[in-house]
Parts: C-alpha cells; sequence; structure tokens
C-alpha cells in the first residue's frame, strides 16, 4: 500500500504543478466557482467545461485532529501528525495535513500557507504550515 496517489493522464499536471511548489484548482467557466479536489466536472453545477488554475496557497484552518496512531504505513513512522481541514483563500476547502506548528497553537482560522514536501514514492505533495515571516503566540 502507498502513501502516495495514483497519477493518471487527468491529475498530472496537479501533480506536476506541485513538483513546482504550485498549487492548482479547478475552475468551472460556466458558473465560475472553483473546487478542490480535481474533478473532470463541475460538483455545482455539473458543467465539464473546467479548467486548472493557480491557486493563492493562502488559507486558514477550520478544524484539525492530531493523529497519534496510524498503523497504514508510512503514516506509523510519522505520528503524531496533525490531519485537518483548510478554507482555502479562493473558498474551497481542502483535506490536507498542518505542519510546523506545535499542537497547542493551533486555532480556527488561523493562518497558513501553502508548502510542499516529498510525500514518498517521489510524488511532492501539498501540506499548510505557519504564514512566513508570523511570529507565533505562545
Amino acid at each position: 500500500m502507498t502513501a502516495t496517489p495514483d497519477i493518471d493522464a487527468f491529475t498530472r499536471p496537479y501533480w506536476d504543478a506541485a513538483a513546482e511548489g504550485l498549487l492548482l484548482l479547478r475552475r468551472c467557466r460556466a458558473c465560475e466557482r472553483p473546487h478542490h479536489y480535481p474533478r473532470e466536472f463541475c460538483p455545482h453545477c455539473w458543467s465539464e467545461d473546467v479548467d486548472w488554475e493557480p491557486a493563492s496557497g493562502r488559507a486558514t484552518l477550520y478544524t484539525w485532529s492530531v493523529v497519534h496512531r496510524n498503523d497504514l504505513p508510512p503514516f506509523g513512522e510519522r505520528v503524531p501528525y496533525v490531519a485537518a481541514v483548510v478554507d482555502l483563500a479562493e473558498g474551497p476547502r481542502m483535506m490536507t495535513q498542518v505542519v510546523d506548528v506545535p499542537e497547542d497553537d493551533l486555532r480556527v482560522g488561523m493562518a497558513l500557507e501553502v508548502v510542499f514536501r516529498d510525500g514518498g514514492d517521489g510524488v511532492t505533495v501539498p501540506l499548510f504550515g505557519p504564514v512566513s515571516g508570523a511570529v507565533s503566540e505562545g
């Protein structure tokens, strides 16, 4: 079992962009709403007229859970880690992981920005961490 996604012809632009340090979203040309995770159709109006666009990389923390036990490789070696849902600045919510923020500093609504890390198998994955230059209150 692998921790990284299966990359196919449709998702290849997303993963190639991540390897370059860029987070992509899909935006519907019919209703103009962005969405994430990438799909070949708009989950809002069902149009297939969707395209890739760069995201700002900014987000706010919506919710999280600190995972202390996970028996699935390679996550067992990474515990504890923060599994999270963030609200992207463009609107969609994204499941992710928060890194480089002490557990006691996590707050709903805290500003985060995308960071890219090797998720294993040579695939670069988008995660979220503190905004560059932000000072943690603590």
